[in-house]
């Protein structure tokens, strides 16, 4: 029988076959692990093989990601930095990614202000838990999807909301220090029906470069806005840093390219490049 890894406790796996959850022990599998989003045999309520993985992400551990959801609000700030290296991390990983405004009712220009940074990037949702405008992630939900983003932007709420029962812990949002609790300690795959699950995550609040896999050189390539442009510049081996006949940097002076984006581009780069000084 062939079933789904919807969560693991210590040696312990819980597995989906034919919608119903089975807790299962494993045989011999020590040196591949096995992971939340593994598809996998099993015989005798024993998981005998683990399947040939699309991807597999280590921190969190999650295998099989058909998308992600990138989640971000007014409150807590948003770390734009963050959620770039995530849109870079997508590409690598072959995953498909999505941009979640939440809590879009407590402020409709901050809404137009991620639009502005992430139109013909990535697409993009504005919703609230407080209503049924999170139902509109629903069509995002194909296969295995991760939530990620910075603590206390609502990523439980997100879950609990979408069906309709509290499932996970949401924390509290602390004023004092403007950030979130990480509530989410284990991963865990929620059944949204039409087997597509919906992941929760603790390990995405934060993403170090190490995780790209990219080097500095080729970052430039992981960034659609600038690709439609990278023909102007004067020379290919261009990595619009300097402003000599780049027209990476032509295009942010116009306003064509958002600041934000490539501001955030020569942070990640950097960071990038001093891993290879340790």
């Amino acid at each position: 029988m062939k079933g789904l890894i919807l969560k693991k406790n210590a040696d312990k796996f819980t597995v989906e076959i034919d919608k119903k959850p089975i807790i299962m022990s494993a045989r011999n599998l020590k040196k591949d692990g096995i992971f939340v989003g593994d598809k996998v045999e099993c015989e005798n309520g024993v998981i005998e093989k683990v399947l040939e993985r699309k991807n597999l992400l280590i921190r969190p551990p999650l295998a099989n990601v058909d998308t992600m959801i990138i989640v971000i609000a007014c409150l807590p700030k948003p770390d734009f930095l963050l959620v770039d290296k995530l849109l870079v991390f997508c590409v690598v990983k072959g995953i498909k990614p999505v941009l979640c405004i939440n809590k879009s009712d407590l402020s409709e220009s901050f809404v137009s202000d991620v639009k502005k940074i992430y139109s013909g990037v990535v697409e993009i949702v504005s919703v609230s838990t407080l209503d049924e405008s999170v139902m509109k992630l629903k069509k995002y939900i194909k296969g295995i999807t991760a939530l990620a983003g910075q603590s206390a932007v609502g990523k439980s709420s997100i879950i609990n909301a979408l069906l309709k029962k509290e499932v996970t812990q949401i924390g509290d949002f602390s004023k004092k220090v403007m950030r979130g609790k990480q509530t989410t300690r284990l991963v865990e795959l929620y059944d949204l029906g039409k087997n597509n699950h919906l992941a929760d995550t603790a390990g995405f609040s934060k993403l170090s470069e190490e995780l790209l896999d990219v080097d500095e050189k080729e970052l430039k390539s992981y960034y659609p806005d600038f690709v439609k442009y990278a023909h102007e510049c004067k020379y290919k081996s261009c990595e619009h840093i300097t402003s000599a006949d780049c027209g990476i940097i032509k295009r942010v002076k116009e306003g064509k390219i958002n600041k934000t984006r490539y501001e955030n581009y020569k942070i990640l780069r950097e960071n990038i490049k001093n891993l290879k000084k340790f």
